[in-house]
């Protein structure tokens, strides 16, 4: 059985998130609930869980205030929260899962069968995330990554390019380190899209930065600082030229 606890100051929200696990995940066992921070704080440090489902925002603070009291965290958070454009931007880069409220139970069943299929330490992306959240005026400096076996925590200027394999995303790095990712180029595209990297082609995404030239022979294609060469669609031509005229 998987061990779940759910913190959360909203009773009904408790009961009704009690109900859908027993109907939709009947393997999870709740252990245990709360309805704060400070409940919360108390309950975790004794009791242990495999999964703790943590609202964002309740009476006496946020799910983010209770990361900072934990000083290491052994088991999955699947955060809870209403539409809050900041959090779930740095949820996204953390690679943290969550659910918007109301909860659906397709997402429910989605992210219980994520967690039994990679049980992965992801220590390194709740520091990202806390990081992230406390310093939301700066800009996103560091991303998580999830490949088939480790989470890497990759700084986003050192990324030089990302190509899609079908529901994978190859990511190309500054000195030749290369990752393959269990997400999509569109996921990219979307997360990075404020941080100067541009989708030239249906299957490749480019920091900007890395730019060296535009070839406009042969279809269009750039070469990047490090070498090699990335096509340009014909569609996107004009964009891209466009967008090199503005760098």
């Amino acid at each position: 059985m998987i061990k779940a606890i759910i913190i959360d100051d909203i009773e009904q929200a408790r009961t009704t998130l009690k109900k859908d696990l027993q109907v939709y995940t009947p393997d999870v066992e709740i252990i245990g609930e709360a309805n704060g921070v400070v409940e919360g704080a108390r309950l975790l440090k004794k009791t242990l869980p495999d999964i703790l489902f943590l609202d964002i925002q309740m009476q006496d603070g946020s799910g983010f205030d209770l990361l900072d009291i934990l000083n290491e965290i052994n088991f999955k958070i699947i955060f809870i929260t209403a539409s809050d454009a900041h959090a779930i931007k740095a949820f996204r880069y953390a690679a943290i899962d969550y659910l918007l409220k109301p909860v659906d139970p397709d997402e429910l069943v989605a992210a219980l069968k994520k967690y039994r299929e990679h049980k992965l330490n992801e220590n390194e992306n709740y520091k990202l995330l806390n990081h992230t959240l406390k310093n939301h005026s700066k800009p996103h400096e560091r991303l998580a990554l999830h490949t088939q076996d480790k989470i890497h925590i990759v700084n986003i200027q050192d990324i030089l390019r990302c190509e899609s394999n079908v529901n994978y995303t190859e990511f190309f790095f500054v000195g030749g380190k290369k990752l393959l990712v269990t997400r999509t180029l569109k996921d990219f595209e979307d997360l990075l899209a404020d941080q100067g990297f541009y989708r030239v082609h249906q299957s490749h995404l480019v920091n900007t930065k890395y730019i060296k030239e535009f070839v406009k022979t042969d279809g269009g294609y750039l070469i990047m600082n490090e070498g090699g060469s990335v096509p340009v669609s014909s569609r996107k031509r004009p964009e891209v030229i466009k967008m090199l005229e503005e760098l």
